[in-house]
């Protein structure tokens, strides 16, 4: 975060009005009604101190039971109609405030759907955001915070206009000649007792700022504290780690030894050392300054109506508004301090809602062949992962054709997972082209592209929605397709067992009945859903792999037979689900080093693929090629 201190004030402006500009397009009403509620609430005391100010000077004065009750009649109705008014703005308000309380998280949100893939893959964007919501959750900071700050700014400007309005008589008030007060008429006096009080409520508001900013010096070790509370501070709630919590006695360094290294509450803390010394000494003085003006006020107004200025009611009056319109200039000043705060950690939103989208899109639509026939291509296809100066693939060449059957093997790290991702145009080579019947894939549309694949990831992820929705990705499907699909992908029998069908709820984060599934039968309903898509190409990265080598290899053996005309690619450290396959691309150090068939590369005693194969060939039921 940019060190608050080298921070203008029109910087900050800057990065708040932004703010207001994002949320202006997705919540108009949230803004309108907080202007109206925080007129309304600086404008309406005037109000009542105008009317009671009249009240108490003609009980002081003549007394007269027709004005009496002309003045209590107006101040109940007025009361009555200002709490009528001031409820209504203020549920209003609570109610856009509410329908805009999550907004913060769709706008992100949004922006990471829309980013490349290849962007949300790297370690600085994941910090980015994890930046943010650490500074959401420890101190409220970022995009949220600048809504506060647009009604604060309506009540401190309507305010001080409301308390100058009702003050400048004053000031214009004299004390009769004669009287030893007299001396309170002559314009120096007035002028020096402005400058005291502006002075002073100048000084209140500029001591809290400067406590204030004490908020972005630990807000570095804040984060760090928060994520240990949130990390370890809700462990206790999480079933997957309950059985090594107690298998190894980790209740007791969880609780004594880690949380203690929660910056938020720990006594040694930079946070807390802060709050006990110049922090907390500011704020107070913050305070005591205010007191300090109050008694300014009084003693002023106090003497004027003492030597005869005004009636005992403008007391009531002038100190009411005077009080109101410092309260205003103190709410301004101590805003415009936290507006500016605030911008320092709206850096690191805009930092990232700024990440450029930097993959070219292209205007191609990939063809719709009634055959299907693609053909790709790899030609001399090398890439670095950003940030790396390792080469995850060097001088990849490859051609494969739809309804081919390609098996891409290898040991762990030696490029399987990055030519997937290459494949489907979630990175970019670095140097070299991927051709999609002879055309570079970056001349087609992006979405176009990507519909052409279905892909198992082997880190799938499937959703707290109903077992077709998972498998169709959509609320509205085809029942029959996706049952079809679960049959096809081996589920039949599992599916026989749940409550409702397709309408099961998967896991119990939203439905008390949600069905929790094994890491295999997840794994069949992610094989479904690749199926549903129905794809030219499919793609299988190693989504077996909770299962057992035998189990594993029947899947792709019925998988070649489900896969029909579809080119099909299968990444898998075991060999089994190879024998099928056309041609099988053997990966080592990021190269691709071997091609050809099974019965040709296993016959290869010097080759990487004899040697895995062999090394595997105990788990199978046939041990020999």
């Amino acid at each position: 975060m940019e060190n608050e201190n080298k921070l203008t004030y029109r910087e900050a402006w800057q990065r708040t009005l932004r703010a207001w500009k994002i949320y202006w397009k997705l919540c108009p009403g949230r803004f309108v009604s907080d202007l109206l509620r925080c007129l309304f609430q600086a404008v309406s005391p005037y109000a009542t101190i105008w009317i009671s100010a009249q009240l108490i000077n003609e009980l002081a004065g003549n007394r007269d039971p027709q004005q009496l009750m002309k003045w209590v009649l107006i101040q109940l109705v007025a009361g009555a109609a200002l709490s009528l008014v001031g409820g209504l703005l203020t549920r209003w308000y609570h109610f856009e405030r509410s329908n805009a309380a999550r907004l913060d998280d769709r706008i992100y949100m949004e922006k990471m759907l829309r980013m490349d893939y290849a962007d949300i893959d790297r370690q600085h964007v994941h910090d980015l955001y994890s930046q943010i919501l650490q500074n959401e959750n420890w101190g409220g900071f970022g995009l949220w915070m600048s809504l506060d700050h647009f009604g604060n700014l309506i009540y401190g400007v309507a305010a001080v206009l409301g308390g100058v309005g009702l003050t400048v008589s004053l000031f214009l008030n004299r004390v009769p000649g004669g009287s030893a007060l007299a001396v309170l008429n002559h314009p120096l006096f007035a002028v020096g007792i402005v400058a005291l009080m502006l002075l002073i409520a100048f000084a209140g508001p500029a001591c809290t700022n400067q406590s204030q900013k004490y908020w972005s010096v630990i807000a570095e070790d804040s984060r760090m504290g928060n994520r240990y509370f949130s990390f370890f501070g809700f462990m206790a709630h999480q079933r997957k780690r309950a059985v090594d919590l107690r298998m190894y006695r980790q209740q007791e360094n969880i609780c004594d030894v880690y949380m203690a290294r929660d910056d938020l509450t720990s006594p040694d803390s930079l946070r807390v050392r802060l709050c006990r010394g110049p922090q907390g000494l500011w704020l107070a003085a913050g305070q005591c300054v205010s007191v300090v003006l109050t008694g300014v006020v009084y003693l002023f107004v106090c003497l004027k109506a003492w030597g005869g200025a005004f009636g005992v009611g403008s007391v009531t009056q002038y100190v009411g508004a005077i009080t109101n319109l410092f309260l205003g200039i103190s709410r301004l000043l101590e805003t415009m301090g936290n507006i500016r705060t605030n911008a320092g950690f709206l850096e690191t939103s805009y930092e990232f809602l700024d990440v450029p989208n930097n993959m070219y899109q292209g205007s191609l639509t990939t063809e719709k062949r009634s055959d299907r026939q693609y053909e790709v291509e790899f030609r001399d296809v090398s890439f670095k992962y950003p940030g790396s100066d390792t080469w995850a693939l060097r001088h990849v060449n490859m051609k494969f054709r739809v309804g081919s059957r390609l098996a891409v093997v290898g040991m762990n790290g030696s490029g399987k997972t990055t030519f997937i991702k290459l494949l489907c145009r979630l990175y970019d080579p670095t140097e070299g082209q991927i051709l999609l019947n002879g055309i570079d894939i970056r001349k087609y549309r992006y979405d176009d592209y990507i519909g052409i694949f279905s892909v198992v990831f082997q880190d799938f992820q499937l959703f707290a929605m109903p077992l077709g929705e998972n498998v169709a990705g959509a609320a509205s499907y085809d029942r029959e397709r996706a049952l079809d699909c679960l049959n096809k992908a081996g589920f039949a029998e599992r599916m026989a067992s749940m409550p409702h069908g397709l309408d099961t709820m998967l896991y119990k984060d939203l439905d008390e009945e949600g069905v929790e599934v094994s890491g295999g039968e997840a794994q069949k309903i992610a094989i479904a859903r690749a199926l549903y898509k129905d794809a030219p190409f499919i793609i299988l990265d190693e989504p077996t792999a909770a299962l057992d080598p035998i189990a594993e290899a029947e899947i792709y053996s019925k998988f070649n037979d489900i896969a029909g005309d579809k080119t099909a690619i299968y990444i898998s450290h075991r060999l089994s689900s190879c024998k099928f396959c056309d041609e099988i691309a053997v990966f080592h150090e990021g190269s691709v080093i071997q091609q050809g068939t099974h019965t040709d590369l296993v016959a290869d005693e010097n080759g990487k693929y004899h040697e895995l194969w062999y090394a595997q060939a105990q788990y199978y039921t046939e041990k020999t090629a």
